[in-house]
């Protein structure tokens, strides 16, 4: 069995999947930036030639870029969040190449997902935020799809995956801002400052979405992750019903 955990930001997600490996030490865990059969977040997706010129302009990363770096068919996947470097614009070059928040057209997205869903063969595996979150935030947030489409999206999804064995854990919240305000509290630097929750705010009022709507308050962005859950719990009890177990958040046991 392989299991996809999913929930909105501070449910629980890492606390679950650390206590399903701790349970099982010999399922494989995939986190965000890890190389994944199927998820691409904090990776780098890009041709030969945009890699060689990576490799040549960040040649004192050459060996970590390297290590860290998957041939794919005719392009290169880099975990470049893997890479240690003191110099920001490496991150925010290679960030470019990432395939979510509208960097590339729908068409093109939606092929690379599935493609990479239809070809996933594995057993023993637990994803984090490996189907549901950074899609939806991109549909959302930076494509300005309705429900309706994403939920179209998802059926395509649903077809891509079927035959393989898998279960959907998603953790839902009863009270969002309450879950949230104890994990800003948790991610903070060595002085004390809330980097996390800072960049989760950020990352919500720069998106299209929000600029097209004059969201700029915390409430909106507690209002955007209300709906979020509400439409990803609908894909999920109506499209992968007979894969799913919902958990509410803090109230489990393994």
């Amino acid at each position: 069995m392989n299991y996809f955990i999913e929930g909105i930001q501070g449910s629980g997600k890492s606390t679950l999947l650390q206590k399903m490996s701790e349970r099982d030490p010999n399922c494989t865990v995939f986190m965000e930036g890890d190389y994944s059969p199927v998820e691409l977040a904090w990776c780098a997706r890009m041709n030969d030639a945009q890699y060689s010129d990576i490799l040549k302009r960040w040649s004192s990363l050459q060996d970590q870029l390297r290590n860290n770096s998957h041939k794919e068919g005719d392009c290169w996947i880099v975990c470049y969040t893997k890479v240690v470097s003191e110099d920001q614009r490496f991150y925010q070059e290679l960030e470019n190449h990432e395939i979510y928040n509208g960097r590339i057209s729908f068409e093109e997205y939606k092929d690379i997902v599935l493609t990479r869903y239809r070809n996933w063969q594995g057993d023993g595996n637990v994803f984090e935020c490996s189907l549901l979150q950074n899609a939806v935030e991109d549909m959302i947030l930076f494509r300005d799809m309705s429900d309706d489409a994403i939920y179209e999206f998802y059926k395509e999804v649903y077809s891509a995956l079927l035959g393989k064995e898998y279960e959907i854990c998603y953790i839902e919240s009863a009270d969002i801002e309450k879950n949230l305000n104890v994990i800003r509290k948790e991610r903070v630097d060595r002085e004390g400052n809330e980097i996390w929750f800072d960049m989760l705010t950020e990352f919500f009022v720069n998106s299209p979405y929000a600029k097209k709507r004059s969201l700029q308050n915390y409430e909106a962005l507690l209002d955007h992750l209300r709906h979020r859950q509400e439409l990803e719990l609908r894909i999920c009890r109506d499209l992968f019903k007979e894969n799913l177990t919902v958990i509410r958040s803090k109230a489990y046991e393994l």
